[in-house]
């Protein structure tokens, strides 16, 4: 009888089926997403008891409250963003490191922020990309100034309980959203629009 417990997982293998099940079956095909994805170990940015079910189709929650999205999720919002080798990206990260690390080879150069940085508008730059590793209700105007007059934003947009993937332009001082489908982003809460009085 052969021990499972003992036996070690083989991560690349697990890469492959995460490719092939998942992300072929979902419609994910964009070589360049395909090649980073299975590039890039997702083991490594998952705490150590989460590393044996860590391409399995989950989101895993993380120790200090982030989240790493399931890897269609990431699969989609990368094929959506398309990331250009002479643009500058800002990820937004959700506590883990992951989509950063899938756009570092694809783009010029690529930032990090954690998601209170993202709202204080303390550090400043323009860029061409923008990616926020989550879902939000709103795109705060710190953020909004962070994204170049002819750059984009790629995110999850939360509203009435679903998250859907969306793209970002500016338009004025604003941002304007187009939607392109559902997708199983965590919701970041920090993003949420400010409650009022309704009657």
């Amino acid at each position: 009888m052969i021990d499972t417990a003992t036996r070690p997982l083989d991560f690349a293998a697990a890469r492959r089926a995460m490719l092939d099940s998942q992300l072929r079956t979902s419609g994910v095909n964009a070589p360049f997403v395909l090649e980073r994805m299975g590039a890039v170990a997702r083991e490594d940015f998952v705490p150590a008891d989460a590393k044996g079910y860590c391409y399995m189709d989950r989101a895993i929650a993380l120790p200090d409250g982030g989240t790493l999205a399931q890897p269609v999720s990431h699969g989609k919002m990368l094929a959506e963003a398309r990331p250009e080798a002479g643009e500058t990206v800002l990820v937004v990260d959700n506590s883990n490191g992951y989509l950063a690390t899938l756009v570092a080879p694809l783009a010029a150069r690529v930032d990090t922020v954690s998601v209170a940085d993202a709202l204080s508008g303390k550090k400043r730059g323009s860029y061409d990309l923008i990616l926020v590793d989550g879902a939000i209700e709103e795109c705060p105007t710190a953020l909004t100034k962070r994204l170049a007059d002819t750059g984009r934003l790629v995110t999850g947009l939360f509203g009435n309980g679903v998250a859907r993937l969306a793209t970002g332009r500016k338009v004025g001082k604003d941002i304007a959203f187009k939607t392109v489908e559902d997708v199983a982003l965590p919701r970041l809460s920090a993003f949420d629009k400010p409650k009022g009085w309704s009657f």
